[in-house]
Protein backbone atom coordinates (compact mmCIF):
# COMPACT_ATOMS: atom_id res chain seq x y z
CA UNK A 1 0.00 0.00 0.00
CA UNK A 2 1.29 3.39 -1.15
CA UNK A 3 1.19 6.44 1.53
CA UNK A 4 1.23 9.77 0.72
CA UNK A 5 4.02 12.11 2.25
CA UNK A 6 2.91 15.26 2.36
CA UNK A 7 5.38 18.15 2.26
CA UNK A 8 6.24 20.73 4.43
CA UNK A 9 5.33 23.09 1.63
CA UNK A 10 4.63 23.28 -2.08
CA UNK A 11 6.03 25.28 -4.56
CA UNK A 12 4.72 26.92 -7.81
CA UNK A 13 5.35 29.78 -10.28
CA UNK A 14 3.69 32.38 -10.26
CA UNK A 15 3.74 35.95 -12.42
CA UNK A 16 3.51 39.35 -11.01
CA UNK A 17 0.30 40.89 -12.82
CA UNK A 18 2.44 44.79 -12.19
CA UNK A 19 5.78 43.97 -13.66
CA UNK A 20 5.43 40.46 -15.08
CA UNK A 21 8.13 38.94 -13.22
CA UNK A 22 8.07 35.20 -12.93
CA UNK A 23 9.01 34.13 -9.04
CA UNK A 24 8.20 31.13 -6.76
CA UNK A 25 5.68 31.31 -4.37
CA UNK A 26 5.78 28.88 -1.64
CA UNK A 27 2.63 27.85 0.06
CA UNK A 28 2.01 26.18 3.41
CA UNK A 29 0.25 22.23 2.63
CA UNK A 30 -2.51 23.91 4.98
CA UNK A 31 -3.55 27.15 3.71
CA UNK A 32 -6.52 27.56 1.15
CA UNK A 33 -8.65 30.74 0.77
CA UNK A 34 -7.31 34.39 -0.18
CA UNK A 35 -4.94 36.73 0.76
CA UNK A 36 -2.43 39.51 0.06
CA UNK A 37 0.99 39.42 -0.57
CA UNK A 38 3.35 41.38 -2.10
CA UNK A 39 5.91 41.30 -5.10
CA UNK A 40 8.98 40.61 -4.33
CA UNK A 41 10.31 42.45 -7.67
CA UNK A 42 8.27 45.90 -7.33
CA UNK A 43 6.50 45.73 -4.22
CA UNK A 44 2.90 45.92 -5.77
CA UNK A 45 0.32 44.05 -4.01
CA UNK A 46 -1.55 40.90 -5.24
CA UNK A 47 -4.40 38.96 -4.09
CA UNK A 48 -3.76 35.22 -3.82
CA UNK A 49 -6.47 32.54 -4.33
CA UNK A 50 -5.19 29.35 -2.78
CA UNK A 51 -7.36 25.85 -3.48
CA UNK A 52 -6.92 22.10 -3.43
CA UNK A 53 -8.38 19.28 -5.55
CA UNK A 54 -9.68 16.07 -3.70
CA UNK A 55 -6.00 14.93 -4.18
CA UNK A 56 -4.28 17.97 -2.59
CA UNK A 57 -3.09 18.92 -5.64
CA UNK A 58 -2.08 22.86 -5.56
CA UNK A 59 -4.14 25.67 -7.48
CA UNK A 60 -2.58 29.18 -7.41
CA UNK A 61 -4.30 32.19 -8.99
CA UNK A 62 -2.79 35.76 -8.64
CA UNK A 63 -4.55 38.85 -9.45
CA UNK A 64 -3.77 42.61 -8.93
CA UNK A 65 -5.32 43.92 -5.45
CA UNK A 66 -7.25 46.78 -5.32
Amino acid sequence: MARRTRSLSDETSVTCPYCYESQLLVVDPETEGEMVQDCDVCCQPWRVWVSRDADGDLDVQVSRAQ
